[in-house]
């Protein structure tokens, strides 16, 4: 797992400059620069390539977790995208429209192929496949498991979902809770991180807040984010509160504790402190360390 934070992955439009220079700002904690939907007309792709290698030489972005969003494998343009951008300032790719296990094996041979061309270390550059479909929600356990050490994350991509199911986005959400759910144990399972989908109102941050308690109980580690507005809120509901971390380091000292004094097992509350606290105080502990990296 990436030591890095996975609580904001921010979309920006590779091809227009002037959202380009305003992320140079933005503190999401992986900027996804995209390729695919909203560089159109296609003509764009190639300038949205450019800006991103032109920006990475530039410094512009310097210690900063990028993703780029490439085109699918369908598309035409994936050979392009990748052979480009597999250059030292990107982390990994977002790969849209994943639908079964050989999508992503395809991208992961194909990352392969071209890290040993030009001679990076096998697995440099990883991949968060974007979880669009029915059959991607069905099959999300393989899609996880498809490229060992390089799938880092899924994300859900709610719009083509709905779509692709013939159902309705209602306001509720009503319709991807079953999806979201399934989505945040299947990564889990496979210990990769889950990230859920874009908060279409993003003017909205009373219903972004609501969105976000759902998430958090769901186990997501973060979210797709449209709008810079929306990062404190994901930020503060994707870290750990103080509560939470003082929990934690209460949980970590008294088990510590019991093991000098060879006692094996410690108890709080009257209550045994098992294994599974232990971990998950482990886990707050490492992303609040992170989170103040990143301040």
């Amino acid at each position: 797992m990436n030591e890095h934070l996975f609580r904001s992955l921010m979309f920006v439009p590779a091809h227009n400059e002037h959202l380009m220079d305003k992320a140079t700002t933005f503190n999401a904690d992986v900027l996804l620069f995209d390729i695919e939907d909203s560089v159109q007309p296609a003509e764009n792709k190639q300038k949205a390539r450019n800006n991103i290698l032109r920006y990475l030489k530039e410094g512009k972005f310097e210690g900063r977790s990028i993703y780029p969003r490439i085109n699918d494998r369908e598309s035409g343009y994936l050979l392009q995208d990748v052979y480009q951008l597999t250059v030292s300032g990107i982390e990994g790719f977002v790969y849209p429209k994943a639908t079964c296990p050989e999508d992503i094996y395809f991208i992961g041979k194909l990352l392969e192929t071209i890290e040993y061309e030009k001679k990076f270390p096998i697995g440099t550059f990883k991949l968060i496949p974007l979880i669009e479909t029915s059959g991607a929600v069905m099959n999300i356990q393989g899609i996880c498991k498809a490229c060992p050490n390089r799938v880092v994350a899924v994300a859900f991509g709610c719009e083509d979902f709905v779509t692709d199911l013939q159902g309705k986005h209602d306001i509720e959400g009503k319709s991807i809770e079953v999806p979201r759910a399934m989505i945040a144990m299947g990564a889990r399972s496979c210990g990769v991180y889950p990230i859920d989908t874009v908060h279409i109102r993003v003017h909205d941050l009373e219903d972004l807040e609501k969105n976000l308690i759902l998430s958090k109980k769901l186990g997501f580690e973060g979210m797709l984010v449209l709008n810079p507005k929306e990062l404190p809120l994901v930020h503060k509901y994707y870290s750990p509160t103080e509560e939470e971390v003082n929990w934690a380091k209460e949980m970590i000292r008294l088990s510590e504790e019991a093991f000098k004094s060879g006692q094996g097992v410690a108890l709080k509350d009257n209550k045994f402190i098992g294994p599974p606290m232990l971990k998950m105080a482990r886990n707050i502990i490492k992303k609040y360390e992170l989170g103040n990296k990143n301040v």
